[in-house]
């Protein structure tokens, strides 16, 4: 792993027999925390263990790797140069104040939510598509067509889960148990525009605040024992997430009870281990880690080969995103951010790229988000499902 302090700033370039073939020139940021890791003479700070925040950027990084490696096989005509957005000595500010990024066909980035502004900003000014893999939210920016979004945003979600609920449950109970705030508040007010718009029959959805030390005596009494309801957790709280599951698992052998949760679900704990009884439960997710293809498979043999673990989210989305853009930009060149819907190049995840219009009244273009949202099911501590 140390082999990534010689690779940041990375410069790689794929051999082409062809001199006259144009070559694309790609900029990655990730959080690799690098200057915090390693002392100026390359030794290893930290005492014993490998710190854990660490961990989801240099996944990301390990999956960019392994895109690249199966692209230099292709003799892909590009220029990949990586860098750490945690760097003390490069910071991103002086990155994107140097002529030389200008010359940047594609940006892709594992970034925080000033990041992405900096780099959405610089993107629309210098006309540079910018491939904003995890951030879920669009930071309030509008007119800007070089601008996407990978993970999906909570609005999407919402309108997802609505449309699931209208697919699999329109005539059940559904009832959306939240918390106090503001949050909690817009997101109910997704729920309650998509009812107004829906060119389907609308749900009927009731609304339940819980104060904090609620117990599933309360719960019941809006659950019916004669039939089925679909409980919806209306807050991204995990405390509150937690508390809920373990409150309806436990009525759950009495009531026949769904609960449908939200995109952050995934990283649920409870949700993994054994022990919700009979409760399923439902979440979306605009990404698809559970591939049985053969590049899934391949990089899981390479993981446990080389670092005796499994690859986590974050190395297949590292991969996808590499291979699916990189291929794109090849093939459209200047013209990529008119054809980010193509179908063509999906690795994992299907994605579903559509222009989002903020104010529909004068229909400017503001981003493009990724519209694709999977639906997992899972059940005692198992996937049962994906929808």
């Amino acid at each position: 792993m140390l082999l990534i302090l010689l690779l940041i700033p990375v410069s790689k370039s794929f051999a082409q027999t062809d001199s006259s073939v144009k070559r694309f020139q790609v900029a990655v940021f990730t959080p690799l925390y690098l200057d915090s890791l390693f002392d100026v003479n390359n030794g290893y700070k930290p005492d014993k263990y490998f710190p854990k925040y660490v961990s989801s950027g240099l996944e990301f990084y390990e999956g960019i790797q392994l895109a690249l490696d199966s692209l230099q096989k292709e003799k892909a005509p590009l220029d990949i140069f990586v860098y750490d957005l945690k760097s003390v000595t490069q910071p991103l500010s002086a990155v994107l104040s140097d002529q030389k990024f200008s010359d940047m066909d594609l940006i892709i980035g594992n970034v925080n939510n000033t990041e992405m502004m900096l780099l959405a900003n610089l993107a629309s000014q210098k006309k540079i598509p910018f491939i904003n893999v995890n951030f879920p939210n669009d930071g309030g920016i509008t007119n800007n067509p070089y601008f996407v979004i990978l993970n999906s945003t909570l609005k999407t979600h919402c309108e997802g889960i609505y449309r699931f609920m209208q697919r699999q449950f329109p005539l059940d109970d559904i009832v959306v148990f939240r918390k106090k705030g503001a949050q909690e508040d817009r997101l109910q007010s997704y729920f309650t525009d998509f009812t107004k718009t829906t060119a389907s029959v609308p749900l009927k959805i009731k609304y339940v605040n819980l104060e904090d030390a609620f117990d599933s005596t309360l719960l019941t009494l809006y659950l019916n024992k004669s039939r089925q309801t679909v409980c919806v957790a209306g807050s991204l709280d995990l405390n509150f997430a937690n508390s809920l599951v373990q409150k309806l698992s436990s009525i759950s052998d009495e009531y026949n009870v769904k609960l449908i949760g939200m995109p952050n679900w995934d990283g649920l704990p409870g949700l993994n281990k054994p022990g919700l009884k009979t409760l399923e439960v439902i979440y979306s997710t605009p990404f698809n880690s559970a591939t049985t293809s053969n590049t899934a498979m391949w990089i899981q043999d390479y993981f446990k080969n080389k670092f005796y673990s499994r690859p986590s989210d974050m190395v297949y989305r590292g991969y996808e995103t590499m291979y699916r853009f990189a291929k794109l930009l090849i093939q459209y060149g200047q013209n990529l951010n008119t054809a980010l819907a193509d179908k063509k190049f999906n690795v994992f995840t299907e994605f579903d790229i559509q222009p989002v219009y903020t104010n529909r009244q004068n229909m400017t273009l503001d981003y493009f988000e990724n519209k694709k949202l999977y639906f997992v099911r899972k059940l005692n501590g198992a996937i049962a499902g994906i929808n």
